[in-house]
């Protein structure tokens, strides 16, 4: 199966460059002008690669990674016609797997793309590895213990007793927040936002995924 490659880019010569380039390489390719299209398109399709402009019409490619980085740890490498140290270093720093600065030759776009996928498969397993101690109310991750508050522990529980399960706001308060009748859906996502932070200071890979509208639910 041909790897499948989101090109995220609004200056169409070059996107068609890119789309040539992986055509020749046995990659099937979509491409988008704007950042809100590569966020819906990711949110529907599959996807094996994202290359991303940081220079978009709607939002910075920053803000585009952002948001991937929220429910995907797909590899995403920037294409930029700033040549700054800084803008390299925040790509980096805020999920881009690698970064190309304008002009650049096509095939060795396609050649970083192979090299990023090859490092992904010699990775080891990023899947969660979680270890629930009920009785103690403890919970493992990746062989350390989190320290976590009462809501956390109930709800990190709660999605690894059932993992791929979407939960929507109004069942986790049902299940989590019985005995605070007052308390806001939004208190969800807070405590979602903290247990990302301690799941992330332990491993990088994203495990808790965002069902937009819909809800949260863990990777099995």
């Amino acid at each position: 199966m041909s790897l499948r490659i989101l090109i995220v880019e609004d200056e169409p010569a070059i996107a068609e460059t890119l789309v040539y380039a992986c055509k020749e390489a046995n990659m099937t390719t979509a491409h988008c002008l704007f950042g809100h299209e590569a966020i819906a398109e990711l949110s529907k399709n599959h996807f094996d690669f994202v290359i991303l402009d940081v220079g978009l019409p709607d939002m910075t490619g920053f803000e585009v990674c952002k948001q991937i980085r929220a429910t995907s740890n797909i590899p995403v490498l920037f294409l930029t016609a700033r040549n700054h140290e800084i803008d390299r270093i925040v790509g980096l720093e805020i999920g881009a797997d690698d970064y190309v600065t304008k002009p650049f030759s096509p095939r060795e776009v396609v050649a970083r793309i192979k090299a990023i996928l090859r490092r992904g498969e010699q990775k080891p397993t990023n899947a969660p590895q979680f270890k629930l101690d009920e009785n103690a109310c403890s919970i493992e991750y990746h062989g350390v213990l989190l320290m976590l508050t009462r809501y956390e522990f109930l709800l990190l529980k709660t999605l690894i007793l059932q993992p791929k399960r979407v939960f929507s706001r109004a069942q986790l308060m049902d299940l989590i927040w019985q005995d605070a009748q007052d308390t806001l859906e939004r208190t969800v996502d807070a405590h979602i936002k903290t247990l990302r932070a301690k799941l992330r200071a332990v491993n990088e890979a994203e495990c808790i995924t965002t069902h937009r509208g819909m809800g949260y639910s863990l990777k099995a």
